[in-house]
């Protein structure tokens, strides 16, 4: 990677990260399909969209406490599709989802962290949440999967 390209991501980065701080957030995850596609474009390297007419899914987690008004996420979605300049954002808001959607989100990618200690935390809280419902997870696919589930 060329020193311009970390010049572009810091840059790129530090807006991702004033928007966050905006909007009261401790953290930004890209994922889903286009996940890597959007962290290399924010880490400054050049990348061809994988699939345009996809939309990109963001998570973000608010400071605790702060709940973003339906107002506020349509501002926030508006903004990421200008500054990762997709047409579409699919925002989730972390708290508001599920376990299992919530770990999806964690273990994809990191795009910012306004205070990593917190956003540590909560992907902690997050795998322990996932990893204690497991074995309820499993038992209900296998119901669904052998028809005992209505």
């Amino acid at each position: 990677m060329r020193h311009r390209d970390l010049d572009r991501g810091e840059a790129f980065r530090a807006r991702l990260c004033e928007l966050a701080r905006q909007y009261d957030l401790v953290a930004l995850y890209a994922f889903g399909s286009r996940a890597v596609e959007v962290a290399a474009r924010v880490a400054g390297e050049p990348r061809e969209p994988t699939s345009p007419a996809s939309d990109v899914d963001i998570g973000v987690l608010p400071k605790r406490g702060r709940r973003l008004t339906a107002q506020e996420r349509v501002r926030l979605m508006v903004a990421l599709e200008d500054l990762l300049d997709v047409d579409r954002v699919d925002l989730v808001v972390l708290p508001e989802a599920s376990p299992y959607l919530a770990l999806d989100i964690v273990c994809g990618e990191l795009l910012c962290a306004t205070d990593p200690d917190a956003e540590a935390e909560y992907q902690l809280y997050v795998l322990r949440q996932a990893g204690d419902l497991a074995p309820w997870e499993r038992e209900r696919r296998r119901m669904l999967l052998t028809g005992e589930a209505i």
